[in-house]
């Protein structure tokens, strides 16, 4: 099972890899900063119960 999803930043618009925690359930949400331009991010995470596919959406924090 992968445990890795990518979301582009929401400032920079760079791609970004980050790690998921499925046992946190289906619908999370936390704050994580760009690995190229280092701003937070606010990711939406939602994972789809029956094929686990990750789905992250950012958005600016502040």
């Amino acid at each position: 099972m992968q445990n890795t999803a990518d979301y582009y930043c929401a400032y920079c618009g760079e791609p970004n890899t980050t790690f998921v925690d499925y046992s946190a359930g289906d619908h999370q949400s936390y704050v994580e900063d760009c690995q190229v331009c280092c701003r937070p991010n606010i990711l939406y995470i939602h994972i789809d119960e029956d094929t686990l596919e990750v789905e992250i959406d950012s958005e600016f924090e502040g």
